[in-house]
């Protein structure tokens, strides 16, 4: 990247907008996305050590060597049939066990260096991936959370993947039970962490127990896209700006005291991380996900028929106890752990248990 381009080669904006200091360190451990002349997506060639990427008009080229945080993950472009970007992030065991990780909403493929270390200590090959419309992964306007078994096995055939195993966390978690329902002959087994219920869940009172932030998303996003839009908008800007440490104070309507416990140090930077990396070209992703969840899923839940292990913590703020009460009663053999002293974040900090429940299932 360089400052005489007309256009940051990793977000697309242009380089008129601001600093792009984030998308200068993005670099540093990615291939460019964008043509820094014309803003066309670059066409990247993942090499067993690096890559190489060109513009499909100016022709211009360049090369990398892959550099993953500490050298711990790996990095792929996935096309879809439908002709779109996805991007995927790798670590842990190169030939271990796959086990496909569904991010929570907003964030993105960033692997924690915590769960790569876990991953590669049991003989996991552990993938994330940015749902469409986040971070390095093309939109797919208009999405149902049934749409994400398409992606799911695109990057599994893309990785030479047979079956394979998932987790997803808050609203990663709807997406994880998609692909549970829809994809029993690749989807060996599943794990949800905080999964947020189906909006029109009959008996349950959706908005009950949230805190204010989501209480003001949705209802936003319960009125249509023109709605959210601005809401999302500021939601953006006041999370990239809040930077780590600000996190805390810009989350706080959400954070319970078992959140606000494990939001220091590493945990802290990587949250951040996280939702920032998916956030950093816009908030297209995030849009997607709020309107999908608050439309029909596009599965049943009664057809899942692989093992599924659901985890909630009582004072969560942003997916209520109440959310994991309603699953339990609608996925078939459901294996549920709640704990009274968990909150939403703080499930994160330790993956080891979920990881090892997989292998065994």
């Amino acid at each position: 990247m360089t400052t005489s381009a007309a256009y940051c080669d990793h977000c697309g904006e242009s380089m008129q907008t601001g600093s792009h200091e984030r998308c200068r360190q993005h670099r540093l451990l990615e291939p460019p996305r964008y043509c820094s002349n014309c803003r066309r997506r670059m066409i990247v060639q993942v090499l067993p050590r690096g890559w190489i990427a060109h513009c499909s008009v100016h022709g211009e080229s360049s090369e990398g060597e892959h550099v993953g945080a500490d050298r711990k993950t790996r990095q792929h472009e996935v096309r879809t049939r439908d002709d779109r970007v996805l991007r995927v992030v790798e670590g842990g065991d190169p030939g271990g066990e796959p086990v496909l990780v569904h991010h929570g909403t907003p964030s993105s493929a960033t692997l924690a260096g915590w769960w790569v270390d876990d991953a590669s200590a049991r003989g996991i090959r552990l993938v994330g991936f940015d749902r469409a419309g986040y971070g390095g992964s093309d939109r797919h306007a208009g999405r149902t959370v049934a749409d994400v078994a398409a992606d799911a096995v695109a990057i599994a055939d893309a990785l030479g993947v047979g079956e394979f195993r998932i987790w997803g966390e808050s609203g990663g978690g709807p997406h994880a039970l998609a692909c549970a329902a829809l994809l029993p002959d690749r989807v060996v087994s599943a794990a949800v962490l905080a999964c947020v219920a189906p909006y029109e869940a009959e008996g349950l009172d959706w908005f009950a127990g949230m805190g204010q932030d989501n209480l003001d998303e949705f209802a936003a996003a319960n009125e249509g896209e023109e709605p959210l839009r601005p809401y999302l908008s500021a939601a953006r800007e006041g999370l990239l700006a809040a930077g780590a440490e600000g996190l805390a104070d810009e989350m706080r309507s959400l954070l319970p005291s078992a959140d606000v416990a494990v939001l220091t140090g590493d945990v802290r930077q990587f949250i951040y991380d996280w939702m920032a990396d998916g956030l950093a070209a816009g908030y297209e992703g995030w849009l997607d996900d709020d309107l999908a969840f608050v439309a029909p899923w596009g599965f049943d839940l009664s057809a899942i028929t692989v093992p599924v292990l659901l985890m909630q913590g009582r004072q969560d703020l942003m997916v209520p106890y109440a959310h994991a009460e309603w699953l339990i009663k609608r996925i078939p053999g459901v294996e549920a752990r709640l704990s009274e002293d968990h909150g939403h974040l703080s499930l994160l900090a330790d993956l080891g248990p979920v990881h090892e429940w997989l292998l065994a299932h």
